[in-house]
């Protein structure tokens, strides 16, 4: 069986995918809808994180013989915990990341490599800031920007009980919180910089299948600036190769398990 790493949109292709090649699975995810989505296509999936210990012992009560992570590629400690018990039990590991995307020379788009770099360049630009970065990493920028009378920060996340208890701890104001499933199409991303009066807009680099281009484009297009937080850089090639297909990590996977 393999074990799943699933932590995007474009995750869930893959694992249909793989199962319709007859390649046997198991999903892990972080949220219970998650799991509703791979359930309505007839995806097992787990709920829940595990660390590096816990994913190795589940690894070996389960008897997977292969590790495929499709997680974010901002989820940092999710790629070290997998390859890390897929090393600890000899197993091949195979990672699947979305293409980056390339923008032409812009005036207006900042390239940063990393969260506490963007928070630092929004305070210099000021003005009416949007965070899209998610939940996870807010008190980085609460911090450095809440409170400056010369900037007023929105943040739109997803709209999970988690995000909304931790903005109310941060002190983010209610009228400040768009709390939102995407994908948003670029009038969607339109309206709402027009909505809030955004000046500057913060985001990551997660590849076009989190629509990233059309946040970018609308935003550079209606003149605003972006924030653009590179990918982090991993030692994959020490448990082996990326891709960014889904025959290509199949036809890899079917490989390893014959």
């Amino acid at each position: 069986m393999i074990f799943m790493l699933c932590g995007t949109g474009d995750a869930r292709d893959l694992a249909l995918h793989l199962a319709e090649r007859d390649l046997p699975l198991l999903a892990s995810v972080v949220t219970p809808s998650a799991a509703e989505r791979l359930t309505d296509v007839g995806i097992r999936s787990r709920v829940g994180r595990l660390d590096q210990q816990g994913l190795r012992s589940f690894l070996q009560e389960r008897g997977c013989r292969a590790v495929v992570d499709a997680s974010h590629p901002f989820a940092l400690e999710a790629h070290v915990n997998a390859m890390g018990a897929a090393a600890a039990l000899g197993l091949p590991y195979f990672r699947y990341e979305r293409r980056s995307i390339q923008y032409d020379s812009q005036p207006k788009l900042i390239v940063v490599h990393s969260y506490e770099e963007a928070a630092r360049k929004a305070k210099e630009l000021k003005g009416s800031v949007m965070l899209t970065t998610g939940g996870k990493t807010l008190e980085i920028f609460t911090k450095e920007l809440l409170g400056d009378p010369g900037i007023r920060l929105t943040v739109r996340l997803l709209p999970c009980l988690e995000n909304i208890r931790k903005c109310l701890s941060l002190r983010i104001e209610q009228r400040n919180i768009i709390a939102l499933q995407g994908p948003f199409s670029r009038e969607l991303n339109e309206a709402l910089y027009r909505q809030y009066g955004t000046q500057v807009m913060i985001t990551k680099e997660s590849g076009a299948e989190g629509s990233v281009d059309e946040k970018v484009h609308a935003a550079l297009d209606m003149g605003l600036y972006v924030i653009l937080i590179a990918r982090p850089g991993t030692a994959f090639g020490a448990y082996g190769e990326v891709y960014d297909s889904f025959t290509g990590i199949s036809d890899a996977v079917a490989r390893a398990l014959e």
